[in-house]
């Protein structure tokens, strides 16, 4: 049985049961961890039914509306000292968290309450909540859709469903001058600002040379008055597209019995959860994710979408593998195929080994310090002195994000590199050079490409490292809240010098620095989630493209 036992060990086979082990039991934490963000994440834009009942406190019983939000079982001494009694048997008792809104009304979202104090629970049909872009949710009964001052419809004058009807068609009209108004802000205006600021820009930079002529003023006057005469009349469209936006309101019975007007331009949508059915809440879940997506965050980043967040993610790692990928090839390739292999070479090499376990916030302080400070204040002083004080390149922004990270990922890329160039035979490199080709072009038309699956590994393991990154990015570039995006249709298109949000900071944002703290929660596992898939979807790229230049190469390996 001994004998048995040692050959058993000594083939091996129970290290291969042990990584076996460690490899599924690895598998199974991360498919528990994503199954639990997906779950905490995801089912936040499920549209909850709305629970009314009696609250019967120590003192008054009151009635509240809302969402069942969590619930939890607490330990009943807990409960004690807080003044509530309880059977001496009994250890623990459930308390739900009701998402109540209504914070312009009550001055709270959310609201803690135990169970067993809940009387008469009812789900009736006709209660409704309203998302708004101000003061969260409201939750109650619709009573009246007013426009202006004029009563449209009424439960007096009207069944609840035609007065339904008529909120849900004031409520489409204001979208769609929303939209109008956002386009000719953002967009229309938007250009025309960046003109005039060109145009101020210009008029600087002519009076610094000392060529600001009477003719170029006439000729600058002439164009900013064709901006002002433009902004004139986007500014008279505005004034009316409001007038149309602000008209029409709503009167609701919020829970505490008052009734509320609210601004129906204020209400992104309104809909009846008790009365929907299946599809119907299928069709609400599909257009809330493509929502959070696809718009822009409001209510301090705990309400609507995080696209200007995944649009500066992909943009920045893009943008930090283009800028990577030729630094640590050309490193490797030089310490591989160039530097003389001795003590010095030994030594960067241990440099570049190390510079990979640099804690990130220190790249963070390096590229505020000289990318920022140094280098973008120079730049600021040789090519946009017209512009200063205010700074152009000399304050945070897109490319010194993309550049801090390119530093701190760049290690990666050439430790992968180099170590495909080693595995190439020196068999093809004594061919290429017996037949002619010069050391460069046997480098450039051989070596290179042969090695090219390695160099993606490189820039795999770089965007997987860059794109969950924090620390640095809050020094040098991202932001809580960027009003426009770094890519648009003004000259010169990519703004690199702009700031930028992050998934990753809008995380730590909506996590540790929101007001708001229950109504963040689910959207902190939900930005995780979707951080999680960019990442995957970039390094699926990635993958991509080096199994096919790996599946290229394969046959001049072997």
């Amino acid at each position: 049985m001994k004998i048995s036992v040692n050959k058993w060990f000594a083939s091996g086979s129970p290290w291969i049961f042990l990584n076996a082990a460690a490899v599924a039991i690895s598998v199974i934490m991360v498919a528990g961890l994503l199954i639990l963000i997906a779950v905490r994440g995801l089912g936040h834009f499920w549209p909850a039914d709305i629970i009314e009942a009696e609250h019967i406190g120590k003192t008054q019983t009151t009635r509240v509306i809302g969402e069942i939000a969590d619930h939890r079982e607490v330990s009943t001494d807990q409960l004690r000292d807080a003044g509530y009694s309880f059977p001496a048997e009994q250890e623990t008792a459930s308390r739900l968290l009701l998402k109540v809104g209504n914070r312009d009304v009550g001055g709270a979202d959310f609201r803690w309450v135990l169970e067993r104090e809940l009387r008469n629970s009812r789900y009736p049909e006709t209660l409704f909540a309203a998302e708004r872009t101000e003061w969260g949710n409201f939750y109650g009964y619709l009573k009246e859709v007013k426009e202006g001052e004029t009563t449209v419809a009424s439960l007096t004058s009207a069944n609840h469903q035609d007065l339904w009807n008529a909120l849900q068609e004031r409520i489409a009209r204001a979208r769609q001058l929303h939209e109008q108004i956002y386009e000719i802000e953002k967009h229309e205006i938007g250009t025309i600002n960046h003109g005039l600021e060109r145009l101020r820009l210009k008029s600087r930079s002519l009076e610094l040379k000392g060529e600001l002529t009477a003719a170029h003023q006439a000729e600058l006057a002439a164009d900013r008055a064709v901006f002002d005469q433009q902004y004139k009349g986007l500014q008279a469209r505005l004034s009316e597209l409001y007038r149309a936006f602000e008209r029409d309101s709503m009167i609701a019975e919020a829970m505490d019995g008052s009734l509320v007007e609210v601004k129906i331009s204020k209400v992104v949508r309104a809909y009846l959860p008790n009365s929907m059915n299946v599809v119907d809440k299928i069709g609400f879940y599909c257009a809330k994710l493509w929502e959070f997506v696809s718009d822009e965050p409001r209510e301090a980043n705990t309400e609507g979408g995080v696209f200007p967040a995944i649009f500066g993610t992909v943009m920045m790692v893009l943008l930090m593998s283009v800028l990577v990928t030729p630094f640590g090839v050309i490193a490797a390739v030089y310490l591989r195929e160039y530097a003389k292999q001795g003590l010095v070479t030994r030594i960067i090499r241990i440099a570049v080994n190390n510079l990979a376990g640099v804690p990130s916030i220190v790249y963070g302080v390096f590229g505020l310090g000289f990318f920022i400070y140094f280098l973008g204040g120079n730049i600021d002083q040789l090519f946009f002195p017209e512009a200063l004080p205010a700074p152009t390149f000399g304050t945070p922004g897109l490319l010194w994000a993309s550049l801090t990270l390119a530093l701190l990922t760049v290690p990666v890329v050439i430790v992968a590199t180099e170590e495909g160039l080693s595995r190439i035979p020196r068999s093809l490199r004594e061919g290429s050079l017996a037949l002619g080709a010069t050391k460069a072009e046997t480098l450039w038309r051989v070596v290179l490409p042969m090695s090219s699956p390695a160099i993606m590994t490189g820039v795999i393991l770089a965007v997987a490292r860059a794109a969950g990154e924090v620390a640095p990015l809050m020094l040098v570039g991202v932001v809580k809240l960027a009003p426009s995006l770094p890519l648009d249709g003004n000259y010169p298109f990519l703004h690199l010098d702009q700031k930028f949000m992050h998934l990753g900071f809008h995380i730590y944002d909506v996590g540790f620095q929101s007001p708001n703290v229950e109504a963040a929660r689910p959207l902190v596992y939900a930005t995780a989630l979707l951080l999680v898939a960019v990442i995957a979807l970039l390094n699926f790229l990635a993958v991509t493209i080096r199994n096919r230049l790996r599946e290229k190469y394969k046959a001049l390996e072997n």
